[in-house]
């Protein structure tokens, strides 16, 4: 198996997706039954679209990559959240395959390696209607460094101002997501430089770490995206023993490294729950896959429902 087919980048617009009742509960259905009190714990129709889209694209990816079939794969998290594929008993190929999920705004993506940790943050820049830029930014500035906060405040416009600040949290974030941290790690030791945001790298506690790569781009309207690839031996311990592989030689690492970063695929629900029923999955999927329009009069209903719950 190459391991470029192990670089996957998956994404799913939800603002497109506005499921009837039954359909949501079908989409669903295609799931493990223990992951489903995982995506019901949300009141909220949108929160729920978010969760059970994320699950799909971790099924969908790792049935993609790796050919296990949706009734085998294993996934579980870490105690701060972070999914990981269980498959000690496999033979693979791929010597340290990982992925990171992430849900901001419209989106919901997928990122996977074959060798490097991988992190993926995505951001809305949007701000709360009841304060200015200026005001919503402020409350953020312990979590940069001073050289980050300069740049920050002195972008220009408050539209430039919130692209840089968001622009910043995206890398952080997908940084200390590939290591499988939490939000108790230190960002404003984790300090970016870049070069009008390409070729960026990063310090820790004035270090830089070359072993590194980030790629930031946009998504959509209003929305950023990072991609962090890292050294294994990075990982926090509870991730750490996830992994099937910590140790490569520097020829090896390099490979990883230095793979080509796919772009993102769009994806639609359809096309995952297609992907499950090929997959080997036996639920009425025939019956999810209908015009948008069979299912606009029950909407409404399905949102009365689940505000409800």
């Amino acid at each position: 198996m190459e391991l470029e087919n192990g670089v996957q980048r998956w994404v799913v617009n939800i603002s497109e997706w506005n499921p009837s009742f039954h359909h949501f509960s079908l989409a669903m259905s295609v799931l493990p039954h223990h992951e489903h009190t995982s995506i019901t714990r949300y009141v909220k129709l949108d929160d729920r679209k978010r969760a059970v889209v994320s699950r799909l694209l971790q099924y969908g990816v790792v049935h993609q990559v790796l050919g296990i079939p949706f009734d085998e794969i294993i996934i579980r998290r870490t105690p701060e959240g972070k999914p990981f594929l269980v498959y000690d008993s496999m033979k693979l190929g791929l010597p340290n395959f990982n992925f990171n999920v992430s849900h901001h705004g419209d989106y919901v993506a997928i990122a996977s390696e074959p060798i490097c940790l991988v992190g993926l943050d995505i951001v809305s820049q949007s701000i709360p209607t009841n304060e200015t830029a200026d005001e919503f930014i402020q409350n953020f500035s312990s979590y940069f460094s001073s050289l980050e906060w300069h740049h920050i405040m002195n972008a220009g416009s408050s539209r430039e101002m919130t692209n840089f600040f968001y622009r910043y949290w995206c890398l952080k974030e997908a940084f200390v997501k590939a290591m499988g941290t939490g939000v108790g790690y230190k960002l404003d030791d984790v300090e970016f430089y870049h070069t009008s945001w390409d070729n960026i790298f990063v310090k820790v506690s004035g270090n830089v770490l070359n072993d590194w790569k980030f790629y930031l781009s946009e998504l959509g309207q209003n929305h950023s995206v990072c991609i962090a690839r890292g050294n294994p031996k990075t990982a926090i311990t509870s991730y750490m023993r996830t992994l099937k592989q910590t140790e490569f030689s520097d020829e090896e690492y390099k490979i990883g490294l230095h793979l080509p970063n796919a772009s993102f695929k769009f994806q639609t629900v359809e096309d995952l729950i297609q992907l499950c029923h090929r997959a080997g999955r036996t639920s009425s999927v025939d019956t999810l896959i209908k015009p948008r329009d069979v299912f606009n009069d029950e909407i409404e209903k399905a949102n009365s429902c689940v505000e409800k719950t």
